[in-house]
């Protein structure tokens, strides 16, 4: 296992601003990229972190830092610390998840369950930090905002990574084919696709059979192109009875007098005549009417000035 130096960016600080190290030789040390070391140099990264000496820290000497600045190509070397302490092993938890993305569990939770329904409980609690009560109430519909949950991917709500879900969905598959083998069943058939002929084949089509030779295929089908296309001049010859029928009518139409009409147009100009004579007769009684109240407005006049006098 390699081991690298205590707080690597503020010992890339003090080896940037006391030796003469090249940025390769500080970055494989520290365990940093050459470019987040050139901004060290720069300072444009590790702004206000204080360096640490690896000399009073045991992690390096002095002789070690002449050699790597005589010789370009050389990879300083952790020294061998005194004190042998045991690497403590930490109980892993469920995995933690920014509060920020926790309501995002339940889609996440419910996108396991639809699409990897092989998963245990303990693989989901891995990959998406969450309890197994809340998988069992999701599972059985009977979480308390149910009727609101989408399923999800986790991997688009950045709650785990693509590479996580594909081992636990290989390990799973891996657990089911082991209790297959162990029970004794056979494998499972992969369904398989038809031919491009079957796909595309129309349902009305029916295939000639195989025992029918070329020629009576041929003889079968020149028939049918024969009897549609007798069909056809059939329904384009005009029926005799109704040529004739047309040819009657026309002559019917020729034979016609046009003075037939002509009473019919008398009896119309006799109306309009009797309409005139009742005009002129209405105009004349209203021209008496008027001759009348005249004198009769005259002779009042006169009554009037008698009867003044």
């Amino acid at each position: 296992m390699d081991r690298i130096p205590l707080m690597p960016k503020a010992t890339a600080v003090w080896l940037v601003d006391n030796t003469s190290l090249t940025f390769d030789q500080i970055a494989e040390f520290c365990h940093l990229h050459v470019l987040e070391v050139k901004g060290i140099a720069d300072g444009d990264v590790a702004q206000g972190i204080k360096g640490m000496d690896p000399i009073s820290s045991g992690q390096l000497t002095r002789e070690e830092i002449r050699k790597a600045e005589e010789q370009s190509s050389y990879r300083l070397k952790l020294a061998e610390p005194k004190v042998e302490v045991p690497e403590v092993k930490t109980k892993k938890g469920p995995r933690y998840t920014p509060v920020s993305r926790r309501q995002d569990r339940p889609n996440a939770i419910l996108w396991l369950t639809k699409n990897h329904p092989e998963l245990k409980d303990s693989q989901v609690m891995r990959l998406v930090g969450t309890t197994k009560p809340t998988i069992q109430a999701i599972r059985e519909r009977t979480h308390w905002n149910s009727a609101n949950l989408q399923a999800q991917d986790p991997v688009t709500l950045g709650l785990c990574s693509q590479i996580d879900l594909d081992a636990e969905v290989k390990k799973a598959a891996a657990r089911l084919e082991r209790e297959r083998k162990a029970r004794g069943e056979p494998e499972p058939k992969a369904g398989t696709l038809l031919s491009a002929e079957e796909s595309t084949m129309e349902e009305t089509e029916t295939p000639a059979p195989f025992d029918e030779s070329p020629g009576a295929v041929f003889a079968r089908e020149a028939e049918a192109m024969m009897g549609h296309s007798e069909r056809e001049t059939d329904d384009d010859t005009p029926d005799p009875d109704s040529v004739f029928a047309k040819l009657e009518q026309l002559k019917q139409a020729e034979s016609e007098d046009p003075l037939d009409h002509v009473p019919a147009a008398e009896s119309s100009e006799d109306e309009s005549a009797d309409d005139e004579s009742a005009e002129d007769g209405d105009q004349d009684n209203a021209a008496e009417n008027a001759a009348t109240e005249e004198e009769a407005g005259e002779t009042d006049t006169d009554e009037e000035e008698d009867t003044r006098s």
